[in-house]
């Protein structure tokens, strides 16, 4: 068996804050048991000894909710002692945690760096625009708070990488926000563009991009990461990172960019198990890890056809000139079209609005890279 992939809600969809786009709520209101509570510690040991005997070379999970701190520091101590207890091969264990930074105290960040988690925060720009969006439970700015957490972090030597949600007042004010994290030294970027609700019309909500918006937003934070390439003191943003990688023929590690989902393990706190983050519906579960091995997770996986729909993309979209370096985008951010069965990009646009202007600068960047032989 491959490497494996698992993420783990530990806290489900309790959250300790109130962001107004957040997809999860979105989800849980969609399907018949919203949220499942705290994980157990049984219910972790399954996990972890059913995942980590079988993977093969490393193994890599990662903990993200609603919020996982809220499950407590006890709880992470038990996933490094099971992982210890059950790593009977010897392979390379990766863990990685996705927070809101809001309950951070020193006792976490001097777990963190112990024990090597890469930590992903929160943060939504400058504290005028975080806050429009990311409030505490009482609708009370949290900005403040979460900017002291990446402070502790840096104290501690907390690896971390800032996770930015493209809404529309990121996507109208990216040269500020680049500016203020360039300030703050935070070298590690990545840029998500904001979900309209499964199921529904897109663009429907105040928050909410059009294809327009997102090909400017990338146009004009591509524009002011190369002027810093050029300088050799860009940050790492993974979305053009990962471009740059399939023009020097390598696979993007980031499942979106690949244009085919990749398989995942998405595990409730109930140990339930799906196959993708936004697709946590009950009609994709696949099993659980309380009853079921990975081996018949798996065969439901292939039974289900969800990694197959990834593959079913329109006519028009495989003949694009694009096709290579954009594959599709993600299947979340996909429409399927009745008619054909198939499905389209909402954001082909602005991938296309992006292409335009920047491919070319993109290509010089990985022909010099090849030049200088920074890859093999």
């Amino acid at each position: 068996m491959l490497p494996i992939s698992v993420l783990i809600k530990p806290s489900s969809g309790i959250c300790n804050m109130s962001c107004d786009y957040c997809f999860y709520c979105d989800e849980m209101q969609k399907r018949e048991h919203g949220d499942y509570g705290f994980m157990s510690e049984e219910t972790l040991k399954n996990v972890i000894r059913k995942t980590i005997l079988k993977a093969e070379g490393c193994i890599s999970y990662v903990f993200q909710g609603g919020e996982p701190t809220l499950r407590g520091l006890d709880f992470f101590e038990k996933v490094i002692e099971y992982e210890r207890k059950y790593n009977r091969n010897g392979i390379q264990v990766q863990n990685a945690l996705q927070t809101n930074g809001y309950a951070i105290n020193e006792d976490w960040c001097r777990f963190f760096k112990k024990n090597a988690f890469l930590i992903g925060i929160s943060v939504d720009g400058t504290k005028e625009i975080h806050d429009t969006y990311r409030h505490s439970k009482v609708g009370s700015p949290t900005f403040d708070r979460i900017f002291q957490t990446t402070k502790l972090f840096d104290t501690y030597g907390v690896n971390y990488n800032i996770l930015t949600v493209v809404n529309q007042n990121v996507a109208d004010h990216i040269e500020e926000i680049y500016a203020f994290y360039k300030k703050q030294g935070w070298h590690y970027q990545q840029y998500i563009a904001c979900l309209d609700p499964l199921g529904e019309p897109h663009g429907k909500n105040k928050y909410a991009l059009t294809p327009e918006m997102y090909g400017n937003f990338l146009i004009e934070l591509f524009e002011l990461w190369h002027k810093d390439w050029t300088h050799g003191k860009q940050p790492f943003i993974r979305q053009f990172e990962n471009y740059i990688a399939v023009l020097l023929g390598y696979m993007p590690e980031s499942c979106d960019q690949r244009g085919i989902c990749g398989i995942q393990n998405v595990v409730e706190a109930d140990g339930s198990v799906y196959p993708c983050d936004f697709y946590m519906l009950d009609q994709y579960r696949l099993g659980n890890f309380n009853e079921d091995q990975i081996e018949n997770i798996n065969k439901r996986r292939n039974e289900s056809g969800f990694l197959q729909n990834s593959h079913k993309l329109s006519e028009a979209c495989k003949a694009c000139s694009y096709h290579n370096i954009c594959r599709g985008g993600c299947q979340r951010n996909r429409d399927f079209n009745i008619e054909t069965g198939c499905y389209d990009n909402y954001f082909c646009k602005g991938y296309r609005m992006f292409f335009d202007r920047n491919l070319g600068n993109m290509q010089e960047i990985a022909d010099m890279l090849k030049k200088h032989r920074a890859f093999p």
